[in-house]
């Protein structure tokens, strides 16, 4: 598929389908966005070498929000929310999509398959 909002150079190779589906919504929709544009380094050990980093599934650089997405099992989504913590600490728009989110876009817009 050809994302006509998509501004990266690269064509997005998403780790989940529903990263391609929430792709899919954005473009729909006529919002521009990136798919993981940026890495954020959280941690770092004494040598300055990365311990912690976070990569956000999406950057809508028109509202400079970062976008999360996550249908994982709700229980197992509490490190993400700590990295997400971090990011907002720096001063960074980050919003997490968790799965009744996504159920709730899905339900209003449709599959966007």
């Amino acid at each position: 598929m050809e994302f006509r909002h998509y501004r990266g150079t690269e064509p997005p190779q998403f780790a989940h389908e529903s990263e391609r589906e929430v792709a899919r919504l954005l473009d729909e929709a006529g919002i521009p966005w990136l798919y993981e544009p940026k890495t954020f380094i959280l941690e770092e050990d004494d040598r300055g070498r990365a311990t912690e980093a976070f990569t956000p599934d999406f950057y809508l650089p028109d509202a400079d929000l970062y976008v999360e997405v996550t249908t994982m099992d709700q229980r197992l989504v509490n490190r993400k929310n700590r990295k997400v913590r971090k990011l907002r600490e720096r001063g960074e728009m980050v919003t997490i999509l968790y799965r009744r989110d996504f159920e709730r876009l899905r339900e209003q817009y449709g599959s966007a398959a």
